[in-house]
């Protein structure tokens, strides 16, 4: 199957997905402030489809300041870190290293501890357009991202595990969700850990703003290239904002229909919405071991020493794709497969998967 398709397949499920963990957070606030409230599922689809209205609003009528937004919040996400990790870390009673070091606990019904450990361990994703200078670019965002999460991450974990306290009184929260749990034993305050978990929800929420910018984008890319079903309505943008209305529009209706699987069963909708990872890993894998193949038959150049579009460019007559790009002749595919500026060397990189190719695929039509 085409990688493509697995991909954007895949981000639809994420922008339901993410909307549904919004809706579920929201409700385990409102279980959290209100003990006799008693959660329904229809209240999460509604909560979500809220979710996905505010996502459009920013996504359509908010678009110029998608940018400036996305910057606000990644000082939210930074300032937020503190916000909650200084009052876990003081008000919380802390356990000992040993017990955070040494002790594993399988809760998630997997045969091993080790396969529960490896299940975490899921990839970040990431969807690149309109960015200038991309084969720079592109990669010192990935790894500047991977970087500054990766240290946050680790350190939020840290503290959680030294605050966790009793595994299975948290476990049984009414909220649905352990880490509200832990902010209320640490702060022995209802309010302050709404207040605390609403740092939380605030960032998931901007989190499928983005996911929906991404999933919308990802369909019209390849919608664009003829690769989806309707692909001359999909891959239309709207003259005056120069967004891809319909793509969002057919993103968001997915999400709302998948959304009342919800209504009937939970499980059937954590079922289907499982096909996120089976799609997207299933795109990298296809990418990947094309990569893989090229490294290893030595066709991918040397990184030049300028990034510059036309000091990269190879220049190939293509007419087999002319009907396909609309094109009355032939049209000119220019493709190089040339290595990024990042790169590991030999074996090592081999090993460690750690380089980065810049695939520099452009159509003149």
């Amino acid at each position: 199957m085409d990688p493509g398709f697995l991909s954007v397949v895949g981000w639809q499920f994420v922008t339901a997905s993410g909307a549904f963990l919004c809706g579920t957070l929201i409700q385990g606030l409102v279980a959290l402030t209100n003990p006799t409230y008693m959660p329904e599922r229809w209240h999460g689809t509604l909560l979500l489809w809220a979710v996905i209205f505010v996502a459009v609003i920013v996504n359509t009528v908010l678009s110029n300041l998608l940018p400036k937004l996305e910057c606000l919040i990644l000082i939210i996400h930074v300032l937020g870190f503190f916000a909650v990790l200084i009052p876990l870390v003081y008000m919380a009673p802390h356990g000992d290293a040993a017990s955070v070091f040494t002790v594993f606990v399988n809760q998630g019904g997997w045969p091993t501890t080790g396969l529960s450990f490896m299940v975490g361990l899921t990839g970040n994703v990431y969807a690149f357009l309109e960015i200038s200078n991309a084969a720079v670019n592109v990669p010192r965002s990935i790894l500047t991202s991977v970087m500054l999460n990766g240290i946050l991450g680790l350190a939020m974990l840290i503290a959680v595990l030294f605050c966790l306290g009793d595994i299975e009184q948290i476990a049984e929260t009414n909220t649905g969700y352990p880490f509200m749990e832990i902010f209320r034993n640490a702060t022995q305050s209802a309010g302050g850990a709404a207040a605390m978990a609403s740092i939380v929800v605030t960032l998931a929420i901007c989190a499928t703003i983005a996911v929906l910018a991404s999933s919308s984008r990802m369909t019209w890319s390849f919608a664009r290239d003829r690769g989806l079903p309707f692909s001359r309505y999909l891959g239309k943008v709207e003259p005056r904002s120069q967004i891809p209305l319909v793509a969002i529009v057919v993103t968001v209706i997915i999400s709302i229909l998948l959304s009342l699987i919800n209504i009937g069963s939970v499980t059937a909708f954590n079922q289907i919405v499982s096909l996120t990872i089976n799609s997207l890993y299933g795109s990298y894998f296809i990418v990947a071991a094309l990569l893989l193949l090229r490294r290893l038959d030595g066709s991918i150049s040397p990184a030049p020493s300028s990034y510059e579009p036309d000091a990269r460019k190879q220049k190939v007559i293509d007419q087999d794709n002319s009907s396909d790009r609309g094109g009355g002749g032939g049209s000119d595919i220019v493709v190089n497969l040339t290595w990024g500026p990042f790169r590991v060397p030999g074996a090592l990189g081999v090993l460690l998967a750690a380089d980065q190719a810049d695939d520099a695929a452009e159509y003149e039509l």
